[in-house]
């Protein structure tokens, strides 16, 4: 999405139901109702473990040919940017939607017109914001961490510290910061709340409420190299990509 100036998100409807189920695995969805009658699923229903990543590998093979403009991940993101030519960045924008919405009435998948966000600067993408200006940290979770009172015990402070640390990118030196107050739900302290305390505690806020909650390093520089790399850490094989 780096250089991208326009952006369009696709949530899909009723995603699961466009999967039939293998019909050896019929019987395995069924659920006895309150009226003693015994349903099957002949589609994929909700609350299968496995059904999030069917359906996602699903639309991700549809749009294989277009992803470089339109990756997904349960939704549909849809970037552009101005071509070179005669092209604006609006035209380029409009000609990847249709190409889109022609695999979508090809496969039948709807969208819900409901959460779809049209041309706009920026768009949200895994509980952040993608812009041209890089990623940056939901407004309203920034708003729920400053109106976060004050913890007055282990647990109000586990609460807020699970809140916070979801946003820990966006905080610099974010687990030095943290430490005075990690120190406070050791089973062998007692609960004290200091300056230190205070001070830690503001300076997390401080730094997710301003201008610099965005993740500008994120945006992959035009001309640099890049690759990628496979690890395997703790029995998980992981890919990520790695800037020179």
């Amino acid at each position: 999405m780096s250089g991208s100036t326009k952006f369009s998100a696709i949530d899909l409807m009723y995603g699961f139901y466009h999967i039939l189920m293998r019909e050896a695995d019929v019987p395995l969805t069924a659920a006895n109702t309150p009226s003693g009658m015994l349903w099957e699923w002949l589609v994929i229903p909700q609350g299968l473990k496995n059904a999030p990543a069917t359906f996602n590998r699903m639309v991700s093979n549809l749009l294989r040919p277009y992803r470089d403009f339109a990756p997904s991940y349960f939704d549909i993101f849809i970037h552009s940017r101005a071509a070179d030519g005669d092209m604006t960045d609006v035209e380029m924008h409009l000609q990847h939607l249709r190409q889109v919405f022609e695999v979508m009435r090809e496969s039948k998948l709807y969208a819900n017109l409901k959460k779809w966000i049209f041309c706009a600067p920026d768009i949200p993408v895994l509980g952040n914001y993608v812009s041209t200006e890089g990623v940056r940290a939901d407004p309203e979770k920034i708003e729920a961490i400053r109106a976060w009172p004050v913890p007055q015990d282990q647990k109000q402070l586990r609460q807020w510290l699970g809140l916070v640390a979801y946003l820990h990118h966006y905080s610099k030196n974010f687990a030095a910061t943290i430490r005075p107050l990690s120190q406070l739900l050791k089973a062998d302290v007692a609960w004290s709340w200091c300056p230190e305390h205070h001070t830690a505690y503001g300076a997390v806020t401080t730094s997710l409420s301003t201008d610099r909650a965005r993740l500008d390093a994120a945006r992959p520089r035009e001309g640099l190299p890049r690759s990628v790399r496979r690890e395997r850490l703790r029995d998980w094989l992981r890919r990520h990509a790695v800037r020179r």
